[in-house]
């Protein structure tokens, strides 16, 4: 059963909080959160907590070195539990995947094989198939920037609670998508509630994280789409006084994301709110209006223009055809003047 649609993750959680156990999972992927996710829910849920001693087996890739010694574990025979539980982390620093095989041909049902494979996916095709056959295999995805919104507030939804849209897209810019750290700071959030409140707003992250709700990304973009030149030039200034806080990579990657969307708004059949909410796959109507709005402001055109500049000033960003007394501040400067005349 091979599950790589970063969504699905909640299918394979069910299961296994359901107690529907399968006798091998592969996790793998370039996204560590829903891989640690995923195998800290089996260690919470394979075993009672006076079976793990004799029962529950942790490996780590730095202290082996082949794949022999994981399949000789997950031989054995539980003690006193109906099954046992293997947990094989770092395995992408391990060799001699192709041990497996044998085993996979006929796995102990009675173990819980599970295998970390970070910083990427396990290329041996013949192993990934065999684990596919029997159980689960999981590739774990990097989000990209515009999922990073729905993804915090499914997070904060799961809390019982819920977030501003403007206070989600804070978070998206500040923390970007390292989503263990991104779910870290969501928890502290949600901690630093006050009595009796059940939503995060941008005051409330603008008070517990340090990111100013009028000097922010989201903000800068408002700035850009409704052409409020003044409203962009302060922004501009506060991110040059804290610099860290506000990387240059950041608002280019927020800018061309926004602009290559809006490029395909104007060629969508229905330019209604839920016309646009459906061809950008948005999570409300609400979020449409910016795009709306950015359409009556800037033409298809100068869209293209614009993402042609957006592409320049990133290059220029890493030293390609930047002359030597360009800044961050500066350049950002720049790009913001021209795209908005």
């Amino acid at each position: 059963m091979a599950k790589k649609d970063t969504n699905q993750h909640l299918a394979i959680l069910q299961d296994i909080r359901n107690k529907v156990f399968k006798p091998v999972y592969l996790l793998m992927g370039e996204e560590s959160y829903y891989i640690d996710l995923i195998c800290e829910t089996i260690i919470e849920n394979a075993l009672k907590d006076s079976e793990r001693d004799f029962n529950q087996t942790i490996l780590y890739g730095a202290d082996i070195d082949d794949f022999a010694i994981v399949v000789n574990a997950a031989k054995r025979f539980p003690m006193m539990a109906e099954r046992q539980l293997i947990v094989v982390k770092e395995a992408q620093n391990i060799k001699g995947v192709d041990n497996l095989l044998y085993y996979l041909q006929k796995p102990l049902m009675s173990t819980i094989l599970v295998i970390c494979h970070k910083n990427g996916s396990l290329k041996n095709k013949k192993v990934v198939a065999g684990i596919e056959k029997i159980g689960v295999v999981y590739e774990s995805k990097k989000l990209y920037d515009n999922q990073l919104p729905a993804f915090i507030n499914n997070y904060v939804v799961a809390k019982k609670l819920s977030i501003d849209p403007k206070a989600a897209s804070m978070m998206a810019d500040f923390v970007g998508n390292d989503l263990s750290r991104l779910s870290s700071e969501l928890d502290k959030l949600s901690i630093s509630l006050p009595e009796g409140s059940l939503r995060i707003t941008p005051e409330i992250v603008e008070r517990n994280v340090g990111i100013s709700k009028d000097f922010n990304n989201y903000e800068l973009l408002n700035a850009i789409i409704t052409r409020n030149i003044l409203k962009a030039t302060q922004i501009i200034q506060y991110f040059e006084q804290n610099p860290k806080n506000n990387p240059l990579v950041v608002t280019i990657s927020v800018l061309f994301n926004f602009f290559s969307n809006l490029m395909l708004c104007y060629f969508s059949t229905d330019k209604s709110e839920n016309g646009i909410m459906n061809e950008l796959n948005l999570r409300s109507s609400f979020q449409s209006r910016d795009y709306l709005t950015a359409m009556r402001a800037y033409n298809a055109f100068k869209c293209i223009d614009i993402i042609a500049l957006i592409r320049q000033y990133d290059a220029r960003s890493k030293g390609i055809g930047s002359g030597a007394s360009s800044n961050d501040g500066d350049l950002l400067k720049e790009l913001v003047f021209k795209i908005m005349h």
